[in-house]
């Protein structure tokens, strides 16, 4: 195993898998405020913190993911063999955001739906 080729897998795939994470994120949390906005009802200044939890969230999850799955096993000393090692990493990477990225929009979407039903006002009555 060559260090300097494992070294240069790791300079690869990090600041890919940040920015593949940052522009994933801020493409779906820039378009997601209209969704919070519209399940708080207007309120504007709880729509944008909780998207921006959502957001932090969403970053923490997948920077670490990214970072969890980052070891690679160079045994063999060539450039091919880093190139599809790579390939292997960010491209199951970029699978995983896609998911995350669908799961995020499904909970955009069911919350937008749940606050467009009807309020149901329950009232508790005592007897005495």
């Amino acid at each position: 195993m060559e260090t300097t080729k494992t070294l240069l897998a790791y300079g690869i795939y990090l600041p890919v898998t940040i920015a593949l994470t940052i522009y994933v994120s801020k493409t779906l949390f820039k378009n997601s405020l209209i969704y919070m906005t519209d399940i708080f009802k207007g309120r504007e200044e709880i729509a944008k913190a909780t998207n921006k939890l959502f957001e932090t969230g969403f970053y923490l999850l997948n920077i670490g993911f990214a970072l969890k799955i980052m070891e690679m096993s160079l045994y063999n000393n060539s450039y091919q063999v880093m190139i599809e090692e790579l390939s292997s990493k960010i491209g199951g990477f970029s699978i995983y955001l896609g998911i995350m990225l669908f799961i995020n929009l499904y909970l955009f979407f069911r919350g937008k739906r749940k606050a467009s039903q009807p309020q149901v006002e329950e009232r508790i009555v005592f007897r005495g």
